[in-house]
């Protein structure tokens, strides 16, 4: 094989290994992919030492090696927090197993807390489906727990900010996108 070969030959095993690690940090690999690391490793040092003449190629050759290494720095850091027990994914599943009920959510807390009180929740969620609506964004995976679970991240965020002072919400659009914002109630 020539020299193109090989760098389309390295970037689909790269990709491949892209996939393979999400997978194995999800959980859905039991086994980390070392064989195929090994493999796009071999491939990566195949032309380390021989000068590539051809500068598209040389481009996608070190553009490939630059990747490659920075998502192994990634990986590294990833696995080494699933060894110390820090890793956000495992400390959850962790959690759910050491749970004495099993890890069933009481009803109480499966709900989260409204932003403000009565019907200015729902037209707060009414507002922001029509704007996604508006902008051309798709409105079938939004529901109100989603938003008001995504209000109450920020709650810490905002009580920094504002302090005691009430606060409420409002719709925006930036860059084609509808966010809620918290601002001083007038």
């Amino acid at each position: 094989m020539g020299i193109p070969e090989d760098i389309v030959q390295f970037e689909q095993g790269l990709n491949e290994l892209i996939i393979k690690y999400e997978q194995y940090f999800l959980g859905l690999e039991k086994r980390e992919p070392v064989r195929l690391l090994e493999t796009v490793e071999r491939l990566a040092r195949k032309y380390a030492t021989v000068k590539i003449v051809n500068t598209m190629l040389s481009f996608k050759y070190n553009s490939l090696v630059s990747r490659l290494n920075s998502y192994r720095q990634y990986w590294n850091r990833i696995l080494r927090l699933m060894e110390e027990g820090k890793y956000s994914r495992d400390r959850f599943r962790m959690a759910m197993h050491q749970r004495p009920d099993g890890g069933a959510r009481p009803a109480a807390a499966a709900k989260p807390r409204s932003p403000a009180a009565g019907g200015e929740t729902d037209e707060l969620y009414r507002q922001f489906v029509e704007a996604r609506r508006a902008c051309g964004l798709s409105t079938d995976t939004i529901s109100r727990e989603m938003v008001f679970a995504a209000i109450e991240r920020q709650r810490p965020a905002i009580a920094a900010r504002y302090g005691d002072a009430p606060v409420e919400f409002r719709i925006v659009i930036e860059a084609g996108t509808p966010k809620i914002k918290a601002r001083l109630r007038k």
